[in-house]
């Protein structure tokens, strides 16, 4: 069982599953939520996700490749806890964001297995290794 927490720790989840699969995101709705360069995400089938503590906000807009894309957060610190979407390749799972991890699953990520969307990542960007490169999401 691995868990996670937002910045304050009024919001936590616990899910089971693999926390090691992380895959990083460069389209510009990531980059707008993190407001970074891309986010790190961690699949998590969505009846295996259980918020054990508080209740996390949640906001919906469309992605640019048209879908909806919605992101559940801390309404007190704002750390974005996980991502859910109503495309088909999506309509399972759960994206965890890797950085909200908490104690020993956070040691268990592993180097990306996958760059999608790298149409878009930042041209000073360099390549994780060994992780597939994808122009979008497949």
């Amino acid at each position: 069982m691995s868990s996670g927490s937002c910045w304050c720790g009024n919001i936590k989840y616990e899910f089971d599953g693999d926390s090691k699969h992380v895959i990083l995101c460069h389209c510009l709705t990531c980059q707008k939520i993190s407001g970074a360069t891309n986010t790190a995400n961690i699949p998590v089938a969505r009846d295996k996700l259980t918020v054990t503590s508080g209740s996390p906000k949640s906001h919906t807009e469309k992605h640019e490749d048209g879908f909806n894309l919605t992101k559940f957060f801390c309404g007190d610190c704002g750390t974005t806890l996980y991502k859910q979407a109503d495309a088909d390749m999506f309509a399972t799972v759960s994206l965890v964001q890797a950085g909200t991890l908490d104690g020993p699953a956070k040691d268990k990520i592993s180097q990306p297995s996958a760059e999608l969307n790298v149409k878009v990542r930042q041209p000073w960007l360099a390549e994780v290794g060994a992780a597939a490169q994808k122009q979008g999401f497949v």
